[in-house]
């Protein structure tokens, strides 16, 4: 097993960009309780720079799909994500995000604006339909507000005409039927997620 900084990594075809191990969540759930991920040791001893990444990557020209995606909330670096999806939109690729939806608060001001033109996909994790059941499971520095955060943060990627996601994973005690009234209010489509065992 690599247990070097990996930086980019693949499954399923995809290539995935690991930028921070920091998060503003502790999901019950998250694969970050593996020492390792699918055969990648996923901690950093160090961040990235962007040209960091862009070394890492060895054969870019066979992924159709780019994935910010690691061990950390990728939005606690949104100049590099932003500076890499540019990047790899300039070599066809698509880009997608899988966050929290936690990054305007993070940053202190609306980042939806900083994604155009470098984000083709927001994946945001739901996780829950409401804010006391969402803080159960997710443990946030927000507390219950980083329900309605990343709420907000969904609306306005939609607004942005972003295609925007929010996602559930199917575990016992989440309400699919109320999670999609959730995700309807916000103009996002619900996507529902594969449990992964974490144990």
């Amino acid at each position: 097993m690599n247990k070097n900084n990996v930086y980019s990594y693949e499954i399923d075809g995809k290539l995935y960009i690991n930028l921070t191990n920091k998060c503003s969540n502790s999901c019950e759930f998250c694969v970050r309780q593996k020492d390792a991920y699918e055969g990648y040791f996923l901690w950093l001893d160090n961040e990235p720079s962007v040209l960091d990444v862009i070394n890492s990557v060895q054969d870019l020209d066979k992924y159709a799909e780019v994935v910010f995606c690691g061990y950390g909330e990728p939005t606690f670096k949104i100049d590099e994500v932003v500076e890499l999806g540019k990047y790899f939109k300039s070599k066809g690729k698509i880009t997608r995000l899988n966050t929290n939806g936690h990054g305007s608060k993070i940053n202190g001001r609306d980042i939806s604006s900083d994604l155009i033109g470098a984000i083709d996909v927001v994946s945001i994790s739901l996780n829950q339909s409401d804010a006391k059941k969402y803080q159960q499971i997710c443990h946030s520095i927000y507390k219950e507000e980083g329900f309605e955060i990343l709420l907000d943060f969904a609306k306005a990627c939609v607004n942005r005409g972003i295609k925007t996601y929010l996602s559930i994973v199917a575990v016992e005690g989440v309400d699919v039927e109320k999670c999609c009234e959730v995700a309807a209010k916000t103009g996002a489509v619900l996507k529902v997620r594969e449990y992964i065992d974490v144990k």
